[in-house]
């Protein structure tokens, strides 16, 4: 299994970053007006919204490969949660798509948005 990659500072994101947690519970709503919740997954989901800017050459070529080498959306990989620096498994990138912006000058941005 692949690991998602670092920068050369050997962080895995840069400010701002966003991280959600969520639970997977479903309703259903009876004829009669009366609902019914339940959890349909036994373990919360976890979303971090990566956001890189400013990669130099290195560090768009590594996301490139890494890209690439996960398909997109279909394979999974490890990642490491920046706050609490626990590696998390079997997580994939959300999109099939990647937009690599050049910004200037040996320099690139990336948004990515990883779920567990």
């Amino acid at each position: 299994m692949a690991d998602f990659p670092k920068l050369k500072t050997g962080a895995v994101a840069q400010y701002p970053i966003a991280r959600e947690t969520r639970l997977a519970n479903q309703t259903v709503r009876f004829l009669d007006g009366s609902t019914q919740r339940y959890r349909d997954a036994g373990a919360t989901r976890r979303r971090w919204q990566i956001r890189l800017d400013l990669l130099d050459e290195g560090e768009s070529a590594a996301m490139q490969e890494f890209f690439a080498a996960v398909q997109g959306a279909y394979a999974t990989f490890t990642f490491t949660d920046p706050w609490d620096g626990h590696a998390y498994e079997n997580c994939r990138l959300t999109s099939d798509a990647a937009d690599f912006t050049a910004t200037g000058e040996m320099q690139g941005n990336i948004t990515l948005t990883v779920t567990q």
